[in-house]
């Protein structure tokens, strides 16, 4: 199993492309904080990840507070925490974000096309702006194992460009199935803007994704995602990985930041969280699915691990998805 995949399913990442923009100079679009429209663009995701695709032309963007970065066409610029960020054609430009442009459209067609500080027909620069809801919780460990800011460059027509254009292309030429196409497309720029940050990373890194790379940790990540509900204990999972039980144990605190147990209890809690919103399975059941051979066993560490027991969490995320 690859442990990145199934990370990507089990936080039930979903994507849209939401604003097409074509923008004369001067010109400042800012994004409100995730928390504040994560709902209103995914009803029932708890967290925001937003990016910026330039396509033509060059401007500045950054977090709101922080140092802008200068992009090109061909760039693309992700804020996977949901910080406000903000797109302007100068340094140091700000204006106060438009809360009722972040909604779902009432007839079902993606992407909203804007035009900023004229018609856009001599527009100096086009860039298409893509969210992703995703669960933060019960447990994401991919979320806290990237930056705040992700910056890649794409202008050799490698596999990032060929996405951008045809994101463009779909976005400016609607047809059947369109908005289907362009959340895909979403999703795939950011997992592999992912890999790309994950082949960038320095040896002496730590965290998750470092764990990904790591001949051991790597193998016992791939092992503890393929079969979650096994019986696992250090021994067995040393056997699977190739290494001791010392030498696992080590590095697997060192990249990943949590102890081998430590990490299985709280993945298996994000899986179960999905089964209590994703279905009608009695507490019981989900427990079995997830490893637990009691049912009192399992809502102990779902209650521990989540704040509250399983049904409530149930009954409480499937009314937000409903809101």
């Amino acid at each position: 199993m690859d442990a990145l995949s199934d990370v990507l399913r089990g936080i039930r990442l979903t994507g849209a492309i939401y604003f097409d923009v074509r923008a004369s100079e001067p010109w400042v679009a800012e994004t409100p904080p995730g928390p504040k429209i994560v709902g209103r663009l995914f009803p029932g995701s708890d967290h925001l990840v937003s990016y910026h695709a330039l396509t033509r032309g060059t401007c500045w963007a950054g977090v709101v507070g922080e140092p802008p970065i200068r992009l090109s066409a061909g760039d693309v610029i992700m804020f996977p925490h949901g910080d406000p960020n903000v797109m302007c054609s100068a340094p140091g430009m700000r204006e106060r974000a438009d809360l009722s442009r972040y909604r779902q459209p009432r007839d079902g067609q993606l992407p909203f096309t804007i035009a900023m500080n004229g018609s856009g027909a001599d527009a100096g620069a086009n860039f298409v702006c893509g969210f992703l809801g995703c669960d933060a919780r019960p447990f994401n460990p991919l979320l806290a194992a990237l930056p705040r800011v992700i910056h890649m460059s794409d202008r050799e027509n490698g596999a990032l460009s060929g996405l951008v254009r045809f994101a463009v292309a779909e976005s400016r030429e609607p047809r059947i199935g369109g908005e289907g196409v362009l959340g895909r497309l979403s999703e795939l720029m950011f997992i592999d803007l992912v890999r790309r940050h994950l082949e960038t990373l320095p040896p002496d890194r730590t965290g998750w994704l470092a764990g990904l790379r790591d001949p051991f940790v790597g193998r016992a990540l791939a092992a503890l995602h393929q079969s979650p509900e096994r019986g696992w204990t250090i021994a067995s999972l040393a056997r699977e990985a190739g290494a001791s039980r010392t030498v696992l144990a080590e590095r697997f605190t060192q990249l990943v930041g949590l102890p081998v147990m430590q990490y299985l209890t709280r993945w298996r809690m994000q899986l179960a969280a999905n089964h209590l919103v994703g279905g009608g399975d009695s507490v019981a059941a989900i427990a079995e699915r997830v490893g637990y051979d009691s049912e009192a066993a399992f809502s102990r560490a779902f209650r521990k691990a989540v704040g509250t027991p399983p049904g409530a969490w149930r009954r409480d995320r499937q009314g937000g998805a409903r809101t």
